[in-house]
């Protein structure tokens, strides 16, 4: 009998009620995956970002832990990576574009089918959280920014908001090195990045510390092969730069009112938390969690570090959403 899904544990698979669907948005398509709780009007419904190179399988659990406290869970893949439209011949290329373009693709996905599912003939409307990872965070951000009353709160783990690999140069310099690399080579893999290999990586570039949950990214990729992403292009990285830019600048952060919690690992080999936390401290509403042993996925990391920081999530949600129902925004 055919195998439906990779060895691993019932919580690291889909949630009873899980429904796939995919759309197209000005010619690419896009997946996405939503699960309701059963027999319960939802308190709350969460937008879950992916960091780059992820798919919607890796929040099954998150999904989950959603479930588990009466809220709605939705996630979609972000173009050129999950089983959305890849960009380039060779699809393991995370190869990427402006970000302004992921902004265009979350607010076609809120509108077109998170928002009409949000309403209760009953209850009315029902409130949206935003939970976002690394490159997601980054779109994330700039969304409460150009959209501030379509979520009550947001959480952000390991937020990309500077790159780790230009911590040591100056940020405008970075961006013009970038540039030039980008028009010279941008669809080729960084240097020493290839494609998707089920190999562990070194000890000092672990995205997580707990033993079964950094299986997960793998398992999956090996078993559905439409899955994997390699490493990202030269392209990506000069994206990367730009949208980091355009979070670090001063008065960005300043013009978000939602109420954000931001989780900080102590050991994150991707984005530059030096940065990170000098432009955290310029939000109006912003709570900081750092994990002195954590590592880049928090979501995937031990129980005391994963459930502490979504722990404080929730709180965020009651305090915002579920003990103050007559403050809302409307959509």
């Amino acid at each position: 009998m055919e195998q439906n899904s990779p060895q691993l544990e019932d919580r690291f698979l889909e949630p009873p009620g899980w429904r796939w669907h995919s759309f197209e948005h000005k010619g690419r398509r896009i997946r996405y995956g939503c699960v309701f709780p059963d027999g319960s009007i939802p308190d709350a419904v969460i937008v879950c970002l992916q960091g780059v190179r992820e798919f919607s399988e890796k929040y099954f659990e998150t999904a989950r832990w959603a479930l588990e406290h009466n809220m709605a869970f939705w996630v979609f893949d972000w173009v050129g990576q999950g089983l959305s439209t890849r960009y380039l011949k060779n699809p393991q290329k995370r190869h990427g574009e402006d970000f302004a373009h992921y902004v265009d693709d979350l607010h076609a996905f809120i509108l077109g089918y998170v928002k009409h599912s949000s309403v209760h003939p009953d209850k009315g409307r029902i409130p949206l959280a935003l939970l976002a990872h690394s490159m997601g965070a980054n779109v994330g951000m700039r969304y409460l920014a150009q959209y501030p009353d379509m979520f009550e709160c947001a959480a952000f783990s390991a937020p990309m908001i500077a790159l780790k690999v230009f911590e040591h140069v100056p940020q405008k310099l970075a961006l013009g090195c970038a540039c030039v690399l980008n028009l010279l080579a941008g669809s080729c893999y960084v240097p020493f990045g290839g494609d998707w290999s089920d190999t562990p990586p070194p000890p000092g570039r672990l995205l997580s510390g707990d033993a079964q949950r950094s299986l997960v990214h793998s398992a999956w990729s090996a078993f559905n092969p439409d899955l994997r992403c390699g490493a990202v292009t030269l392209g990506w990285v000069y994206q990367a730069q730009r949208a980091c830019l355009h979070v670090q600048h001063p008065d960005f952060a300043r013009a978000i009112k939602t109420h954000c919690l931001f989780g900080i690992p102590g050991h994150d080999h991707l984005v530059d938390n030096t940065i990170g936390r000098r432009v955290i401290s310029r939000f109006e509403h912003a709570k900081t969690l750092f994990f002195p042993d954590g590592h880049h996925e928090i979501l995937m990391e031990v129980d005391n570090i994963r459930y502490q920081y979504l722990d404080h999530f929730y709180t965020l949600i009651k305090e915002r959403i579920i003990d103050r129902p007559e403050s809302l925004k409307p959509f």
